[in-house]
């Protein structure tokens, strides 16, 4: 219990300093510290659940895994007291257990390969974002902050299983369909349209991730021009969330690269959840913000679809 409270003492003093004297970069080494820590725990729990009947199926072994490395996060969340610390896990989970699972099934067929690329891309666009809009260990997403002071009381609740667990599960379930290609090869009697459908898919997901890419400079150029003004130039002129309009496509796209292969089924329920997620929940909240602080952007809601 001593130890404990040493540790959790001296990581407090440690977060402290951070906040007052670490660069933005000390900050970025130490939440990749961070995320070492949490892929080492889940790799020891899917290695150590082998033997367990209950758990053999890799599959249910890797949910576990990311469970847990999600906790991981969570807590260093929590004794940090910034909830960002989660921020990153979207972009760097997928693609890594995408790669992890290659190497574990030794499965390097052509849509395993396709799903590689995708997901590597969209992985490093969206991780490339955080890193520039990440302000340090001290600077926590004002979404987070207004459920801190609105919700004191039940905050905590709130952040494991709203803010953390909840996008954990449904990047999960909008990942199966991914997880299942490695199940999927291509046979000698494929019909060619599955091949067809196979690559358009993979065609969505990039071309979802380069629309984010796009987005982003064109929003990070604006606001650096124009603060205070709502971005209505390139794609923002179409679209007032051509970014989240980019994420919904991309798990689209990663579930057309599996129905090519093995038709409709359960597993579309993945990226139904991430097109409810954003609809129902992101942009709402997002668009509630920006009509508060920013006067012109009822005229810009009102002549601008949701999205492209």
């Amino acid at each position: 219990m001593r130890i404990w409270d040493f540790f959790c003492t001296f990581a407090r003093k440690t977060c402290n300093d951070m906040k007052r004297d670490y660069s933005k970069w000390c900050s970025v080494a130490l939440i990749t510290a961070i995320y070492v820590l949490a892929g080492v725990a889940g790799w020891l729990l899917f290695e150590g659940l082998a033997a367990n009947p209950l758990t053999a199926n890799p599959l249910i072994r890797l949910f576990l895994a990311d469970v847990l490395a999600t906790i991981v996060v969570w807590a260093f969340g929590l004794l940090y007291e910034n909830v960002s610390v989660y921020d990153p896990y979207w972009s760097v989970f997928p693609p890594v257990a995408f790669l992890l699972w290659a190497f574990y099934t030794g499965v390097w067929s052509l849509p395993v390969i396709l799903l590689l690329i995708a997901s590597w891309y969209w992985g490093w666009r969206l991780t490339r974002n955080w890193v520039i809009t990440f302000k340090g260990i001290g600077h926590e997403d004002w979404r987070y902050t207004k459920y801190r002071s609105q919700h004191p009381l039940v905050f905590h609740t709130i952040n494991l299983f709203g803010l953390n667990m909840m996008p954990t599960l449904v990047v999960f379930a909008a990942m199966l369909p991914g997880l299942k290609l490695f199940e999927s090869p291509i046979t000698n009697d494929q019909s060619p349209i599955s091949i067809v459908l196979l690559c358009f898919g993979c065609i969505v997901c990039i071309a979802s991730a380069t629309i984010q890419l796009i987005a982003d400079k064109q929003s990070h150029d604006f606001r650096a021009a124009h603060p205070g003004k709502v971005c209505n130039v390139g794609l923002w002129k179409h679209g007032r969330h051509p970014n989240y309009f980019g994420e919904i496509q991309f798990w689209w796209g990663i579930w057309i690269m599996y129905a090519s292969l093995n038709g409709i089924d359960m597993f579309i329920g993945g990226a139904i959840a991430m097109t409810a997620l954003f609809l129902g929940i992101s942009i709402p909240l997002m668009e509630k913000r920006q009509l508060a602080n920013k006067p012109d952007y009822a005229e810009y809601r009102q002549q601008t679809r949701m999205l492209i």
